[in-house]
């Protein structure tokens, strides 16, 4: 182990490393965020707006942005030198798992217990694409680092993966 701090709060339900800080962002049950600097082991800042428990967390590659889901169904997006929220966005009808950027385009990949994954333009603030064909809640979805893939995983026993390739043309 080369590192341990303790968060001091509810359970942990996600994490996400800064792409280039020594931070890490720490999403808790009681809808806390916590931004740590993982070096110094001290908490550099809380966000605090989401109702319950947040689970997606994920930093942006390249700009001062992370964004967050939660049980409260709602995704925010939040600038870290700003320190505050700067929207949210609506769509999901239950908990959202996870929450990632992706790599080129402004958009946010999200997946929920309503069985969906939803891709939204977060310049635009719109939800631009809605995967259905899960049965069960969806656990886990993320964009595939180069091609336009998504690959989702759902307590339906799947794993899906999915061409967004149409999407570049919205």
């Amino acid at each position: 182990m080369l590192i341990k701090f303790e968060s001091k709060s509810h359970r942990v339900k996600g994490l996400s490393f800064h792409p280039t800080r020594p931070w890490i962002l720490a999403s808790l049950h009681n809808g806390v965020i916590q931004l740590w600097d993982y070096r110094m082991c001290s908490l550099i800042e809380r966000f605090d707006e989401h109702d319950g428990p947040v689970r997606g967390i994920s930093f942006h590659s390249n700009q001062p942005l992370f964004v967050s889901g939660g049980d409260d169904y709602k995704i925010k997006v939040w600038n870290y030198k700003q320190k505050k929220c700067l929207f949210t966005l609506l769509g999901h009808l239950d908990y959202i798992r996870t929450t990632f950027f992706h790599h080129e385009y402004p958009w946010i990949i999200s997946c929920s217990d309503d069985q969906t994954i939803r891709i939204w333009n977060w310049q635009s603030r719109t939800c631009i694409c809605v995967l259905t064909g899960h049965n069960h809640y969806v656990m886990c979805a993320q964009f595939h680092p180069t091609e336009d893939l998504v690959a989702s995983a759902s307590l339906d026993q799947t794993i899906r993966i999915w061409d967004i390739s149409g999407l570049r043309k919205k």
